[in-house]
């Protein structure tokens, strides 16, 4: 059904652009082309992906990097053709009131040759937002009754960095570098570290255990963990020493300030494994009760319901990349109730990150990548 799909709408833009484009006959076989290996190297890459992410057999990579960007670059080409549609239709009113007013031929074939040509210029800039090590983005989070030993508390936090087909150990040690410059307390991982198995990506994971933070790094899994054998990267992940949370918490002595850091398993979990099921308030269950802040590491922000209700004062999450590009920043708000930022949700503040990384095509555009400090602050 999604080949069909596929096929339908390649063919759809193809039928709307191609015939207007012939004035410009190399532009109109390089789109062929392009929209050629889309639809026929799509689906073969992501299913090798998946399968040989992390052999590193060349033609696989190639074909793997060919299908993502290909990906990338039709989605983008399928909303401006939407778009151009749209404005073609209009042009199309204009003329019926007032007729010759606007010469619809060239509307047209201008129309179509723009489409093309932004397409590639936004893949090329989303390529390049999403291959450069993610920027640091600052957030203060104002807790109430703050001690001030916990003043200025400093927490970084990656998520979704999907490493995997195209992001390999090099990107990884980029970001692992980018986080301890910033001297944290302590680090949080929040889910969708990966996209294949230990014996494919461990050695492309394996620069977390270089992080350096006073009271060591935190992980909670995501979706994407419970694809790529969830538990096989809970014990690598406690091999390079990080602390895995699945629905338990830690209590953090900072300076004479308790803090309790919980962690919860994917909002999703309990559909792979029924004793992951997510559950704020087992993550809770026992902490101190004079602890100064209550902290919450969940991938989805979805949770947060459920984390209000616990009695936490701040969950970070991760999971929808602000969208990653356009237009599914504005699908994500289908699911999710907060996209990126901070928000408020009764007395809990959620912090969701756009993501360090990115899923699927290297393609950022209008949500660009972040590694996340936060700092605590007394309100």
């Amino acid at each position: 059904m999604l080949r069909f799909l596929s096929l339908f709408l390649h063919g759809l833009i193809a039928w709307r652009l191609l015939p207007e484009l012939g004035q410009w006959p190399v532009l109109s076989a390089a789109l062929g082309l392009a929209l050629l290996n889309s639809v026929l190297l799509m689906p073969m890459g992501i299913g090798l992906a998946s399968r040989l992410a992390g052999l590193g057999h060349r033609t696989t990579r190639l074909v793997t990097w060919l299908a993502w960007a290909g990906m990338g670059f039709s989605s983008t080409l399928l909303i401006l053709t939407a778009i151009r549609e749209l404005t073609l239709l209009g042009i199309f009113a204009v003329d019926l009131v007032w007729p010759g007013w606007l010469d619809l031929a060239a509307w047209r074939r201008q129309s179509a040759l723009a489409v093309p040509v932004l397409g590639f210029l936004i893949t090329l800039l989303g390529f390049s937002n999403a291959r450069r090590t993610a920027a640091i983005s600052r957030v203060s989070i104002p807790v109430r009754n703050l001690p001030p030993a916990l003043q200025g508390f400093r927490i970084v936090q990656i998520s979704d960095i999907h490493v995997g087909p195209t992001i390999r150990r090099d990107y990884l040690q980029r970001i692992v570098a980018a986080v301890n410059r910033q001297q944290p307390d302590m680090v949080a991982i929040t889910g969708d570290l990966v996209d294949g198995s230990v014996r494919e990506l461990a050695p492309h994971v394996a620069p977390l255990e270089d992080l350096v933070s006073r009271h060591g790094s935190y992980f909670v899994t995501g979706n994407h963990e419970y694809y790529s054998g969830a538990h096989a990267w809970i014990a690598e992940l406690r091999r390079l020493g990080i602390e895995v949370l699945l629905n338990s918490h830690v209590v953090l002595e900072h300076q004479g300030a308790t803090a309790v850091v919980a962690g919860v398993t994917d909002y999703s979990a309990g559909h792979f494994d029924s004793a992951h099921r997510s559950d704020p308030h087992a993550a809770i269950a026992g902490a101190p009760s004079h602890a100064a802040v209550r902290v919450l590491l969940a991938h989805q922000p979805r949770s947060a319901p459920a984390a209000a209700d616990a009695g936490f004062d701040v969950q970070l999450s991760g999971h929808t990349h602000g969208g990653q590009f356009m237009p599914w920043n504005f699908f994500v708000r289908m699911q999710q109730p907060f996209v990126a930022g901070l928000h408020r949700l009764d007395r809990l503040w959620v912090y969701t990150s756009r993501g360090t990384g990115y899923w699927g095509p290297p393609k950022r555009f209008g949500a660009p990548s972040e590694i996340t400090l936060i700092k605590l602050v007394a309100c």
